[in-house]
C-alpha cells in the first residue's frame, strides 16, 4: 500500500489553520513544521533539554506530527499558549472550592480499552474534575499524561452527550447543573459551562506520548474504515496462511498437508482437508528430570486439565519420580538467531493446545504432524520487514529473562506474530502503527494461559482465559501466541470505536521531563497529575519493548521512581519529586488548583508527595477518593495494594499573600493572614453516606501543620507557640463542630448544619504519641474519666497501625503531661459537671461545690482550659527538648526507636535557631523509615538540606 489514507484531512483535505499560519492541507502542515523541527534536532543546546529522549533524527521525526505532537521537547508550547490568550479576555475573579466528592467511574469504556497502558485514570473521572475547576478554553496541564487520558477529557468536555453521561444536565446558554447533594436539598445547580478546554500534555516516556497523541488526533471516521479494511485486506493476503489448521484431520489429511507445507511458499491446507483459522496458540516450557534427564513438557505433566488448574507436584513421564517445578532445570536450545546473525541459547518451548475457528464455531485440539511442520517452516521464514532487535536496557524487569535467553526485544515474538508485526509496522499507513503498539502486549510470550478446562474438539467444550503478569515483563511457562492478524484487526476495531473526531481544540503534546517544562511562568489555569509513585512501577523498563518499535526510548535519568537498578531510593524519588511539582508551580497561575492522583500504600511515598507539594509551594486543601471500579496496576498482583486511589487538592496561594508575607519577614500577623487565606480555600461543606462529614483541613490542628510549613518553606520559624496558635485561632474565627471558619462560610455551613439531626464526627487513628493525645483529648471532652475507665479504651486503640520506630507512650505519663485531674479539692471543673450531670440522673441540679458531686468528680481527667492548657504545653515542651538534648550525643543504635513528639520538638527549637546542622546531625542517626513516614521532620530535614548548600 505504497499511497497511504490520512485520517486527519490528508492529501485531500481543504485548507487547515495553525499558529496563525494557512496551509493548502494538513499535509502541507505537518511537512512545514517537521522541517521546522529537523532543524532545531540539530541545535546541541535543544538536544541538551532535560528528559531529551534516546533516539535519531529521523526515528523522532517520523513519530511526530509537529507542532502538535513531538516526540522530543515541543518547541512551539509557548506559541500555543500565546495564541490562546485572548486580548478581549480581561482578567475575571476566579473562585473555587477544592473537588470534595469521591469519584467512582468504570473501566468499561470503548475509549479507554482502545490501547492498554501500565496504570491510567479514566477520562470521564478526569471531565469532573475539569469541569469543575475550569471554563472553557482554560489551559489544562498534565505532564505526566500517560495515554493522554487527560487530553480526551478536556476535549469532551465540549461534547453534549458527554457531558450528560456524568449525570449533569445542560441548561442554557450552556450552563452545566449538577444535582443538589445536601440532605434536603433539591434540583440542579450550575457549577460551569459547556466547552472544550486547551490541554498540554507531556511525558517522559515516548512510548505515553505516542499513545496520546493517537487517542487524541482529529479523525476522518470514513478514512479510518477505509484504512482499516485496506490494511487488513493486506495483512490477510500476506500472513493468513501462518494462522490455519485442519479441522479434525484423518491421517491420509495430515500426510497431505505436510507435504504441501513442504513444497509451498504459502502453503493453503484447504487442499488437504477442512481448514480452520488460528485463534491462539499454548506453548510450554520443556524441562529436564534431574533424575533421569528425561524431557518433561511442562503442560503434559504439570497442568489439571480436567480440574482447571496446575498441579504442585507431578511425576516424571519417563521415570515417575515425584517432581515440582522447582525442582526442574529448562531444556535449553542452541538457535542460530538471523537478528543478531550469531548462535543463541534459548529455553525450548513446544506447542501443546491450538484454539481455531472453523465454520463460526471455536475448537481446540492437540497439535498434529502437520501444525508441527507449519511452525517448523515458519521459523525457516526470514521476516521481511524491519523490527526492533536491541539488547534490553539493565533493569530488574528487562533482565529477569537472561536465563531463559529472551534478551533482545525482538525474542519476545513468535517468528509469525514478528512478521505481522514487523509488516504492519513498516509498511502499512501511520495509523497501523497505533494498533501495532496496542497489540505487542497481547502478541508477545508473556501472554499467559489462565487454566479454565481446556476441553476437547467438540466446539464450546472448554475454553480459556489469558493475561499477562502486570508491572512486569515475565514470560510463564505456559503462554499463549495470539494470532497477530487479530490483535490488530481488534485494535482497529477500538481505534474506530473510540475516534473523537473533529476538535477544535486539540491538544498539544510534548516529550519531555516534568523537572524543566518549555512553558512560561503563570500560564497554565488547571494542573491534573497521575505521577510514578515510589517503586509501583519502572515505567522505562515495561515501556522498553513498545518503545524499542517506535525507535525512540525514554532518558531514565529524570525518571522519578525507587529503583535499585538505577540507583534511586526514596530520597531520590522525592527529590526529583519536588524539582517536578516545582515546575508545576512555576507554570499555575496563583490562586489556582492542582489534582494529584496517588495510589500507594507505603507511608514513605505518601510523605514524599506531600512534603514535596508543600516545599514547591502548593497548599494542601483536600483528599478524596478515586474508585476506579476494578482494581489498578497492582491493586491485581500486590498482596497490600491500594484499592480505591487517593485524589490531593493543592492550590497555589494567590500573588497577594505571597506579596504580603515577604514585606512582614514572617511576623505575628502573618501567621493569620496565612491562616485566613487558606480557610476561603477549603470546602464549607461535605456530605457523605447522607451524613454532613468533618472537613480534616478545618481542625485547627491540620491547619497548624500547614501554617508551619509554609514558613518552613520560606524559611522562617512560626512566631507563635503551639498552644497560643491553637487558643488563639478561636478569638479570630468562627468555630463550628471542631472546625475552624471565616465569618461569612459559618453562616453558609449553619444553614448546611440545620438540616443534619447528628454533628460530623470527626475520625481519629491512633499511629503515634501525637494521635494518642488527640484521641485522648477528644474521649475527655466527651466524657472526663478516671484511669481506670479510660485504660481500656486507650489500649485497644494501639492496634497495628502504630508506627514500627516510635515508642508507645505510657497512659499515665500522657495524662500527666498533657490534662488535669480534679484531686477532689475545690469546685468541680465545668468540663466534668456538665458531663457528670448530663449523664447522672441524681447529679442533675447539683452545684459545683456539691460534695456528692464532688465525690464522683474524683480523679476524673479532663482537657484544660486553654489558659491552663498553654502553661502545660510549655512545661511538656522543656521535657521533650531535654530528652532531645540526650539524642544528640546517642548512637544509631540508640536511637533505633525514638519519640517523634521528641524530635519534632527538636527540630522545630533547631529550625528556629537556625542550626541546620542539629538537624541533618540527628537525622542521620534515624533509621529511614522514622524520618521517610513522618511529614513534619521531612520537611524541616529537607529545608536544612536546603539551607546548608545555599549557605556552603
Amino acid at each position: 500500500m505504497t499511497e497511504q489514507l490520512k485520517m486527519d484531512g490528508g492529501k485531500n483535505g481543504g485548507p487547515v489553520e495553525c499558529l496563525g499560519m494557512t496551509f493548502p492541507n494538513d499535509d502541507a502542515r505537518r511537512e512545514h513544521f517537521l522541517k521546522l523541527l529537523a532543524e532545531k534536532l540539530k541545535e546541541p543546546e535543544f538536544r541538551a533539554q532535560e528528559g531529551f529522549p534516546q533516539g535519531s533524527d529521523d526515528a523522532i521525526l517520523e513519530l511526530s506530527d509537529p507542532p502538535y505532537y513531538t516526540a522530543c521537547p515541543n518547541p512551539w508550547l509557548g506559541d500555543f499558549v500565546a495564541e490562546s490568550v485572548d486580548p478581549k479576555d480581561t482578567d475575571h475573579e476566579y473562585s473555587r472550592e477544592p473537588f470534595t466528592a469521591d469519584v467512582s467511574e468504570g473501566k468499561n469504556d470503548a475509549i479507554y480499552n482502545a490501547h492498554g497502558y501500565h496504570t491510567k485514570v479514566p477520562h470521564k473521572a478526569i471531565m469532573r474534575y475539569i469541569l469543575h475547576y475550569t471554563e472553557p478554553n482554560d489551559i489544562v496541564l498534565d505532564a505526566f499524561c500517560g495515554t493522554g487520558m487527560t487530553g480526551v477529557a478536556s476535549q469532551l468536555c465540549g461534547d453534549r452527550s458527554q457531558v450528560q453521561s456524568l449525570g449533569y444536565m445542560i441548561g442554557k446558554d450552556g450552563e452545566i447543573l449538577q444535582k443538589r447533594t445536601d440532605k434536603d436539598g433539591s434540583g440542579w445547580e450550575a457549577f460551569s459551562k459547556l466547552g472544550a478546554r486547551q490541554a498540554f500534555l507531556s511525558d517522559l516516556s515516548p512510548a505515553a506520548t505516542f499513545i496520546a497523541h493517537n487517542y487524541n488526533a482529529p479523525k476522518n471516521i470514513a478514512s479510518l474504515r477505509d484504512v482499516v479494511n485496506a490494511s487488513l485486506k493486506e495483512l490477510n493476503s500476506k500472513f493468513s496462511w501462518m494462522y490455519q489448521t485442519l479441522h479434525s484431520p484423518s491421517d491420509d489429511e495430515v500426510a497431505s498437508a505436510q507435504e504441501i507445507i513442504q513444497n509451498s511458499e504459502k502453503p493453503d491446507l484447504s487442499e488437504s482437508g477442512r481448514r480452520g483459522a488460528i485463534n491462539y496458540v499454548v506453548w510450554s516450557d520443556v524441562f529436564s528430570c534431574p533424575e533421569c534427564a528425561g524431557e518433561i513438557v511442562f503442560w503434559d505433566s504439570a497442568v489439571d486439565v480436567d480440574n482447571g488448574k496446575v498441579r504442585q507436584t507431578f511425576p516424571c513421564p519417563h521415570c515417575n519420580s515425584e517432581q515440582t517445578k522447582r525442582s526442574l532445570e529448562h531444556v535449553m536450545s542452541n538457535i542460530f538467531d538471523p537478528a543478531l546473525g550469531e548462535n543463541i541459547r534459548q529455553a525450548k518451548i513446544h506447542p501443546v493446545r491450538i484454539n481455531y475457528t472453523y465454520s463460526g464455531k471455536r475448537f481446540d485440539k492437540k497439535p498434529d504432524a502437520a501444525d508441527i511442520a507449519l511452525a517448523e517452516k515458519i521459523e525457516q521464514s526470514p521476516v521481511s520487514g524491519q523490527f526492533p532487535r536491541q539488547r534490553l536496557m539493565p533493569g530488574q524487569e528487562t533482565r529477569r529473562n537472561d536465563p531463559i535467553g529472551i534478551t533482545h526485544v525482538h525474542h519476545f515474538y513468535t517468528r509469525r506474530n514478528l512478521s505481522v508485526f514487523s509488516y504492519a509496522f513498516n509498511e502499512l499507513p501511520y495509523e497501523l502503527k497505533w494498533a501495532v503498539t496496542g497489540s505487542i502486549q497481547r502478541g508477545s510470550k508473556q501472554h499467559q494461559i489462565a487454566i479454565t478446562r481446556v476441553g476437547g474438539e467438540k466446539a464450546g467444550e472448554g475454553g480459556a482465559t489469558a493475561g499477562h503478569r502486570r508491572g512486569t515483563l515475565y514470560v510463564p511457562s505456559n503462554q499463549i501466541e495470539m494470532n497477530a492478524i487479530g490483535l490488530i484487526r481488534d485494535r482497529l476495531s477500538a481505534f474506530e470505536k473510540s475516534a473523537l473526531g473533529q476538535s477544535k481544540k486539540r491538544p498539544v503534546i510534548s516529550t519531555q521531563s516534568t523537572t524543566a517544562l518549555s512553558l512560561p511562568d503563570a500560564c497554565i489555569d488547571y494542573l491534573f497529575f497521575d505521577p510514578p509513585f515510589g517503586a509501583n512501577i519502572t515505567y522505562s523498563e515495561l515501556n522498553s519493548l513498545m518503545e524499542g518499535w517506535l525507535g525512540v526510548m525514554t532518558d531514565p535519568d529524570k525518571e522519578a521512581i525507587e529503583d535499585r537498578h538505577q540507583k534511586k531510593d526514596v530520597d531520590a524519588y522525592r527529590e526529583l519529586m519536588i524539582l517536578c511539582f516545582k515546575e508545576a508551580h512555576r507554570v499555575l497561575k496563583p490562586g489556582r488548583w492542582m489534582t494529584v492522583e496517588f495510589s500507594n500504600t507505603k507511608a514513605n511515598i505518601w510523605n514524599a508527595i506531600q512534603t514535596g507539594l508543600q516545599e514547591a509551594g502548593f497548599v494542601v486543601a483536600n483528599v478524596s477518593v478515586l474508585d476506579k471500579k476494578r482494581g489498578g496496576l497492582n491493586a491485581i498482583v500486590g498482596v497490600t495494594a491500594v484499592k480505591q486511589d487517593l485524589v490531593i487538592s493543592a492550590y497555589k496561594p494567590n500573588g497577594g499573600l505571597e506579596e504580603r508575607f515577604k514585606k512582614s519577614h514572617g511576623a505575628v500577623d502573618s501567621v493569620w493572614d496565612f491562616v485566613r487565606t487558606h480557610l476561603s480555600y477549603l470546602p464549607v461543606h461535605i456530605e457523605r453516606d447522607s451524613c454532613l462529614a468533618f472537613i480534616p483541613e478545618r481542625d485547627p490542628r491540620i491547619i497548624l501543620d500547614r501554617t508551619v510549613a509554609w514558613f518552613v518553606r520560606h524559611g522562617f520559624p512560626v512566631p507563635i507557640s503551639s498552644q497560643e496558635f491553637l487558643a488563639e485561632i478561636w478569638t479570630r474565627f468562627v468555630e463550628r463542630d471542631g472546625m475552624a471558619f471565616l465569618p461569612e462560610q459559618a453562616s453558609q455551613y449553619d444553614k448546611m448544619r440545620g438540616r443534619y439531626e447528628n454533628a460530623p464526627q470527626r475520625e481519629l487513628f491512633v499511629f503515634d504519641e501525637r494521635s494518642a493525645i488527640d484521641w485522648v483529648s477528644d474521649h475527655l471532652k466527651k466524657k472526663p474519666s478516671t484511669y481506670q475507665e479510660l485504660q481500656p479504651e486507650f489500649f485497644g486503640q494501639l492496634g497495628a497501625g502504630w508506627k514500627k520506630h516510635e515508642s508507645r507512650p505510657e497512659l499515665e505519663n500522657l495524662l500527666e503531661d498533657n490534662f488535669l485531674r480534679f484531686d477532689g479539692n475545690g469546685d468541680v471543673p465545668s468540663q466534668i459537671h456538665s458531663y457528670l450531670s448530663s449523664n447522672f440522673k441524681d447529679l442533675r441540679g447539683l452545684g459545683k461545690e456539691d460534695p456528692r458531686l464532688k465525690a464522683k468528680a474524683k480523679d476524673r481527667w479532663y482537657v484544660p482550659d486553654p489558659n491552663k492548657a498553654k502553661d502545660l504545653e510549655q512545661k511538656r515542651e522543656r521535657s521533650l527538648l531535654k530528652e532531645f538534648e540526650a539524642y544528640k550525643t546517642a548512637n544509631k543504635r540508640q536511637l533505633k526507636e525514638s519519640r517523634l513528639e521528641v524530635l519534632r520538638a527538636g527540630f522545630k527549637t533547631a529550625w528556629a535557631a537556625k542550626d541546620y546542622k542539629t538537624i541533618i546531625g540527628i537525622a542521620e542517626k534515624l533509621p529511614d523509615e522514622t524520618l521517610q513516614e513522618d511529614e513534619k521532620l521531612l520537611l524541616w530535614y529537607d529545608q536544612a538540606l536546603t539551607r546548608t548548600e545555599a549557605d556552603a
